[in-house]
């Protein structure tokens, strides 16, 4: 079949014309399609913005908790440090009477053996004396027979 110019340029026309046409309607489905796509989007972002919502007043919560448990540490560890510094001050305390009780002791001590040093030193002033005494009675004993003996072997 033989066309004529007319009709291959009709048919042409017609071709082109189904072609845009289609060309059209897909454009047209492609857009809606990622409209509906883009608007889902849309969507899920705000759903994730809201889960990210949540998440942050988790995290809000959280951290509040977080330093309400940490000023209760600490109000605890303030309590503990007072009273550990109270009871170091207790044992200073102690330390410091019994420091003193046994200085006390110790003094006492001391005066009892100056005391019990004097009684030693005049008992021994006493027995040197007494032995001077003796040592000089001996002396004269020994004057005495070494008198004795030179007239005993003179007279023989």
């Amino acid at each position: 079949m033989e066309l004529s110019d007319p009709q291959a340029w009709t048919m042409i026309g017609i071709f082109a014309s189904a072609m845009l046409g289609g060309m059209t309607l897909m454009t047209t489905q492609f857009n809606r399609v990622l409209r509906a796509e883009i608007g889902g989007l849309r969507g899920e972002f705000g759903g994730l913005s809201g889960e990210f919502g949540g998440l942050r007043g988790e995290f809000s919560g959280l951290r509040s908790e977080v330093h309400a448990e940490i000023g209760g540490l600490r109000g605890e560890f303030s309590g503990l440090r007072s009273e550990v510094h109270a009871e170091i001050g207790g044992l200073r305390g102690e330390f410091s009477g019994l420091r003193s009780e046994v200085h006390a002791e110790i003094g006492g001590l001391r005066a009892e053996m100056r005391a019990g040093f004097e009684v030693v030193n005049v008992r021994l002033d006493s027995l040197d004396t007494r032995l001077t005494r003796v040592e000089g009675k001996v002396d004269d004993l020994d004057t005495e027979l070494t008198n004795i003996a030179t007239r005993f072997w003179r007279s023989q």
